[in-house]
């Protein structure tokens, strides 16, 4: 009788789960959009600023929907991002007192409110799951709150930075993630002229992937305690290839719209063309980027034809 047992040894490369938190206006959106061919399902209307591809997710309906429809057919994306998990939750408590004709999450008394949001948040994060199955990165964004706490083994209380979700939920949030990352400025404490401590810096933006007193961190990835707020800091997560829109890919190789301006024959375009349809494949053109190359290799196509045809007739 065979065994039931499955063993498999070594490490297996997989999609990841993210929780990205941190100041209000830092970049973490910015920087979820920079992860492999992405789609933002926005909840808070806050992608405007940014070159990609979003759907705009104004009801939690709107939002399980969307998770449903990716499971089924990802469209090609690689990563989805939520923007944000605060504002998805916010939609999830205005459905639960539609459904229910409540006025406030207290009406259901006694916390069954509460167990209601964490039960259908559980759920949430199993349809997320579904996608990493499927090998599509998803990723979300979410703002941070000062709590005050007093730790057991402690005499007196602290604030620290956490997740600003419900103190129900956001456990769900810290289990479920691979990598929880804060993010905030790094500043240092200097001695002034008076005797007294001074904050100094507050413009370099730091990822911190390890807990600390002052804030919620972690990750299963063997990142560093303390990275720059980049993309770049994450590229071993994937594969060790970093996305085709970050700066560091941007620098290694000329940019698609360069390669258009140079090419000197209608060949040279046809190759691009080839090019881009294969890097699409990869997941590292989106089909907005991928059209908007078509349309620069169609006017510089314009641009050669004629001058090879009088080049073909002298």
């Amino acid at each position: 009788m065979s065994g039931v047992l499955k063993i498999t040894r070594g490490k297996q490369p997989s999609a990841k789960r993210f929780t990205i938190y941190g100041d209000e206006g830092i970049g973490k959106t910015t920087l979820a959009s920079q992860f492999p061919n992405p789609l933002i399902l926005d909840t808070e209307d806050g992608t405007k600023h940014l070159d990609c591809a979003r759907s705009t997710a104004t009801s939690w309906r709107d939002l399980t929907l969307a998770m449903k429809e990716l499971a089924i057919n990802s469209q090609g994306f690689k990563t989805v991002v939520i923007d944000s998990a605060d504002w998805a939750e916010k939609l999830l408590v205005e459905w639960l007192l539609e459904q229910t004709s409540k006025k406030s999450i207290e009406d259901f008394g006694f916390g069954k409110g509460y167990v209601m949001l964490q039960e259908h948040v559980a759920r949430f994060l199993a349809s997320a799951d579904a996608l990493v199955r499927s090998g599509i990165h998803v990723v979300f964004v979410a703002h941070s709150k000062v709590v005050r706490t007093s730790p057991p083994d402690q005499t007196d209380g602290y604030d620290r930075w956490e997740l600003k979700l419900t103190k129900q939920v956001s456990p769900l949030f810290k289990e479920w993630s691979d990598a929880l990352l804060f993010c905030s400025y790094k500043t240092k404490l200097v001695e002034g002229s008076d005797g007294r401590m001074k904050a100094r810096g507050g413009k370099e933006r730091v990822m911190y992937a390890e807990r600390s007193a002052a804030f919620d961190a972690k990750n299963r990835m063997g990142l560093p305690a303390e990275m720059p707020m980049t993309i770049d800091a994450l590229a071993s997560v994937f594969e060790g290839v970093a996305p085709v829109n970050s700066p560091a890919s941007a620098a290694k190789k000329p940019l698609w719209t360069e390669r258009v301006a140079a090419a000197a024959t209608v060949e040279d375009l046809g190759a691009i063309g080839d090019d881009a349809d294969e890097a699409r494949s990869r997941g590292e053109l989106s089909d907005a980027q991928l059209a908007k190359l078509r349309v620069s290799i169609n006017a510089r196509h314009q641009e050669l034809e004629p001058q090879e045809a009088a080049d073909a007739v002298a």
